[in-house]
């Protein structure tokens, strides 16, 4: 088999990864936010079936008709409707999913998941979940750096969480450095690469 035949019969495989996959992407306040709608993209394309939980303050970045319609799925932002009344079932949320992706995850996200605290549907969806977990942050320099966060994220991870490392470049505070919420193409990579055997059938 010559090295092109290879390359093919690789990228043929790669695509049948997360195929049929049920997974479940939360989106939190950050003006990375945008990134994730492309990631949407990008994993219904590889033929995941993906739903989307915001939090109140990633509205602010990127609507929810954009996640509905690129996710041909409804969009879960709160715990019930104030009109109907119905109520979403976090636990059934979470027990849909064979994969969560956390992007962006900003630092007061991050640190809810790390001390258990939850207050909105996403750190609810977070704490009832048994899937594996995919997170990928997304916050200015000093955030980053900040002792803090620095032990949040290695409490993430001691979880059996999976982070996904940040990109460095310009920030939107103008700041260099790194902080920078990792690519769509990248995430996707690192979920291809680390997903457990439960996950790729």
């Amino acid at each position: 088999m010559d090295r092109f035949t290879s390359e093919i019969l690789i990228r043929k495989k790669k695509k049948k990864v997360l195929k049929g996959k049920k997974i479940l992407l939360g989106v939190c306040g950050s003006i990375a936010a945008y990134k994730s709608a492309y990631l949407v993209r990008l994993l219904v394309k590889e033929g995941a079936d993906v739903r989307v939980v915001m939090t109140n303050d990633a509205k602010s970045f990127v609507a929810p008709l954009t996640f509905a319609t690129l996710s041909k799925n409804p969009i879960i932002v709160e715990f019930y409707d104030k009109e109907t009344g119905e109520w979403e079932n976090h636990v059934e949320i979470s027990s849909w999913a064979d994969l969560f992706i956390i992007a962006p995850c900003t630092a007061n996200t991050l640190s809810k998941f790390a001390n258990g605290l939850c207050d909105n549907i996403l750190s609810a969806v977070y704490l009832s979940a048994t899937c594996p977990v995919f997170i990928v942050p997304a916050m200015d320099l000093d955030m980053y750096r900040h002792p803090a966060t620095v032990k949040n994220i290695e409490t993430i991870k001691e979880y059996g969480n999976v982070i996904i490392p940040v990109d460095s470049g310009e920030l939107a505070s103008g700041l260099e450095g790194q902080g920078r919420m990792a690519e769509p193409e990248m995430i996707l990579e690192h979920v291809r690469n680390n997903s457990p055997s439960k996950v790729v059938k």
